[in-house]
């Protein structure tokens, strides 16, 4: 009889986790529409700074001067950079006008994992290693530093929340 009792109670509770499936599947589906609509404010104020960073990394790419050999990378990066923090300031700024802050600073690790991965290379190019220096990557071509990629990580922050993009602009090469 207390074998009959044990299965009838596991057969009940199956039954009752059976009952909650539902109210779970419409807690997942619907959410809280309030929290959608601040998502949907962040991912924009995101898209939009990782749509101008990259005409700044094309307008600052000029002032790489040509005369920066390769063995003065170094130097050739940090004048690109210094040339390109003015228009990342200019962004962080008119995030603030769209109700929402957004944080540029150079990724090192994704420019690394750039360098590594997608270097360009191939059948017809004879084009040296590429390496990142601080956030930028560059590539030696005909002993010339020319820059590749450049990593940002951009945090969005407003209404008490943050989101964080791995942008990477890649320069056609």
């Amino acid at each position: 009889m207390s074998r009959d009792r044990g299965q009838l109670v596991l057969v009940a509770a199956a039954l009752v986790a059976l009952a909650f499936v539902p109210a779970l599947a419409a807690y997942l589906q619907l959410g809280y529409a309030g929290d959608a609509h601040a998502m949907a404010a962040r991912d924009d104020a995101g898209t939009a700074t990782a749509a101008a960073l990259d005409p700044a990394v094309d307008a600052a790419t000029p002032r790489l001067a040509e005369s920066d050999a390769w063995t003065d990378r170094d130097a050739a990066v940090s004048a690109y950079r210094d040339a390109l923090n003015g228009s990342i300031e200019a962004i962080e700024n008119a995030s603030v006008a769209r109700g929402r802050v957004s944080v540029v600073s150079y990724d090192e690790r994704a420019a690394i994992t750039s360098a590594r991965d997608a270097c360009p290379s191939g059948r017809g190019r004879v084009f040296g290693p590429c390496e990142a220096v601080g956030g930028i990557v560059v590539q030696e071509r005909a002993n010339r530093t020319h820059v590749v990629a450049v990593a940002f990580d951009v945090r969005v922050i407003g209404e008490g929340r943050e989101t964080h993009l791995a942008v990477v602009v890649r320069r056609d090469g």
